[in-house]
């Protein structure tokens, strides 16, 4: 019998299950996301988990967690500050693939070098220029990103940086050559950018999952779920920390269909912070071919065809100030629910509700708190001066926003705090919502009934409350939700159909569908597959947001820890990628390979002979260093060709491995 113990560390919530290769999962539970020190949520989770199955520690072969962390942090806007280093790049380049707005005023350093697309360097490589970069630079950020010109065909420059990188600053390096072997530069530049924002956060998980297995007396292998669903070695996750992008919700996807044995089905996975929805095809996940999208930026990780909104259970709720009749918005931003806070910090946070609630004349941010995030202090370098003053104000125990901010101005930099995740912020939610209509009850309902109180008695653009009382303003904000989980259903329905979802699911015909009105033209929709609910908050929204869309909405057992059982079924899977290509006739080159760059062979087959041969061994080492028992690549090659004049001319081809197979265990 071999056992594995799954978790997810959520924006919220820790999940951990144990899961038997045979008779599927035999114990589960919870305990909170404990952000400021994730050992400690970890080692509750897994700690509760152990007592309810009666397993030894010495019992458990293998460790895998899934995280929906990376990816809320970039929904969020969230992530340390980083330096960029662009080689051979031009300060234009900022302006392509959202790269400018993805490094939020970061330091960039421009160095002459780069290659062509062949390979060959277009100029040198200025180490000096670096090497006074870095003297600048290094106190002011928490991890470098290099990106060289064409360095998925020659990749020494960027290797050469990262070395002086780490030996000056002793900061963590990501270089883009070993996220991608994709051409388009500033994407990828885009993608390493991410990749060293999200480095201390992920370090972080890994370190205090590690922690808390050996002060369990856990002596298992510990693996991580990448953004595609399968599985790698935690250090080799430590040092690709954007392929953990949708690693929750991938987990979801694998853990669904384990759950549900569901051939085709949309899934909605709905947590704290975010939704994510992914289609099942004949069992399996859709791939997205072009990267995963999150948070607005379109990356070049190699994941699940998920579609990831701001929308959860811990969704800011907020009004469209101004309107006449504002109506309910929801997200992106994640707040710590009131109901939560109260639960965690005792009376004084009731006491400062009361005292906003007894106010005659509304205070300005009434409801709302914060506190430190709890985060290395190190991850607060570069604050402005007014950032730095407000940070030094802030607590480990919540303070009412009425009284921390001296001036209107400050909400802004409370805001930039919380985007660098320095910060947290609690408000009412969706979540508090529930505790109000009684349909939640594990955290302070009294925090959440005041808070309630506080936003029902916003204005609207007549100068009236917006609800009567706390139920009724509770109870829209829950069908708000229901109405958005919905839409945001049909609306990746209808792109994976290859349609504009977002304009469609919000077109006036869609809006008349989802409300069911009536008229001499009636329009009704339906999807042609379920939808799979998961999430703690499935049960309480999905079934109706399933009528909705005239859809069967199955919410299955243990959907609360669905992505913990998606975590250890998965399979390790890694793919090593090279090129081929004839700069001139008859010298046909690799590119792509790191230890291939100039090799040339006189004829299509040598160098294609070559390029499988190395692929295939890169892919079996990587298997193997990603933690799979036993890896054995299958290879296969994409040549393309065109008839020039009546002759078949060679233009490039493309030499694919990919090795696997199930996780090494300690049984």
């Amino acid at each position: 019998m071999t056992l594995s113990l799954g978790i997810d560390t959520g924006g919220t919530y820790t999940d951990a299950v144990i899961h038997d290769e045979t008779r599927g999962v035999i114990a589960k539970a919870k305990a909170l996301t404990t952000r400021h020190d994730l050992s400690i949520g970890l080692g509750e989770a897994m700690d509760a988990v152990l007592a309810a199955s009666d397993v030894a520690p010495s019992d458990i072969g293998l460790v895998s967690i899934s995280t929906t962390l990376a990816t809320n942090a970039l929904v969020e806007g969230q992530g340390g500050r980083i330096g960029l280093v662009m080689i051979g790049f031009s300060e234009s380049d900022l302006d392509r693939a959202g790269l400018r707005d993805a490094l939020r005023g970061d330091p960039v350093i421009f160095i002459a070098g780069g290659h062509n697309a062949h390979g060959r360097e277009t100029a040198q490589f200025d180490k000096g220029a670096l090497e006074h970069a870095l003297a600048e630079t290094q106190s002011q950020v928490s991890a470098y990103a290099v990106a060289g010109y064409f360095a998925v065909r020659n990749p020494e420059h960027e290797i050469a940086a990262r070395d002086i990188i780490r030996d000056a600053t002793q900061l963590p390096v990501t270089t883009s050559h070993e996220l991608s072997a994709k051409l388009d530069g500033p994407r990828r530049a885009l993608t390493t950018v991410l990749n060293a924002r999200l480095i201390s956060m992920i370090d972080r998980l890994i370190e205090a999952a590690e922690n808390r297995m050996v002060k369990g007396g856990i002596s298992a292998p510990l693996m991580v779920v990448r953004g595609d669903g399968s599985l790698v070695a935690a250090g080799f996750a430590r040092a690709r920390p954007i392929e953990t992008i949708l690693s929750g919700p991938a987990a979801s996807l694998v853990g669904a269909q384990h759950l549900v044995q569901a051939e085709n089905a949309i899934v909605s996975d709905i947590g704290g912070t975010t939704t994510d929805i992914a289609i099942l095809d004949n069992g399996r996940p859709r791939i997205d071919p072009q990267g995963a999208t999150v948070g607005g930026f379109r990356t070049m990780v190699d994941a699940v065809a998920m579609r990831t909104f701001g929308l959860g259970g811990d969704s800011e709720v907020a009004i469209d100030d101004g309107a006449l009749k504002p109506q309910i918005r929801l997200g992106p931003r994640r707040l710590l629910p009131l109901s939560l806070l109260a639960h965690l910090h005792g009376p004084e946070v009731l006491q400062n509700l009361e005292r906003q609630a007894r106010a005659t004349i509304p205070v300005r941010n009434e409801g709302r708190f914060a506190l430190k995030a709890g985060v290395p202090d190190r991850l607060a370098a570069g604050l402005s001066r007014s950032e730095a003053d407000l940070f030094s104000r802030l607590k480990d125990t919540p303070q009412p926003l009425d009284r921390l901010l001296a001036a209107t101005a400050e909400l802004a930099t409370l805001n930039r705090l919380a985007a660098r995740g320095l910060a947290l912020i609690a408000g009412f939610t969706p979540s508090d919502a529930q505790h109000v209509l009684g349909r939640f009850t594990h955290w302070d309902r009294d925090a959440a009934l005041l808070g309630a109180k506080l936003f029902a008695r916003k204005k609207d653009g007549y100068g009236n409350p917006l609800a009567p009382d706390a139920e009724t303003i509770s109870a829209r904000v829950v069908d708000r939700l229901v109405r958005l989980s919905a839409e945001r259903v049909l609306e990746t329905a209808i792109c994976e159909d290859g349609l504009d979802g977002a304009a469609l699911a919000a077109s006036a015909l869609a809006q008349r569908a989802l409300d069911r009105e009536t008229g001499i033209a009636r329009f009704s929709l339906a999807l042609d597959r379920p939808v799979i609910a998961l999430g703690a908050g499935a049960g309480a929204y999905y079934p109706r947001a399933g009528e909705l869309l005239a859809t069967q909405a199955i919410v299955p057992e243990h959907a609360e820890v669905a992505n913990a059982v998606g975590a250890v079924v998965g399979q390790v899977r890694i793919s090593v990628t090279a090129e081929i290509m004839q700069p001139v006739e008859g010298r046909f080159e690799i590119a792509g390979l790191e230890g291939a760059a100039g090799l040339a062979f006189p004829s299509m087959e040598e160098a294609l002979a070559e390029a499988e041969r190395r692929c295939r061994q890169n892919a079996e080492a990587l298997a193997k260093e990603a933690g799979a028992a036993e890896a054995k690549a299958t290879v296969s090659r994409d040549v393309e060709t065109a008839e020039i004049e009546g002759r078949e001319q060679f233009v490039s081809a493309t030499v694919t491995a990919i090795a696997g197979g199930r996780p090494a265990t300690a049984i």
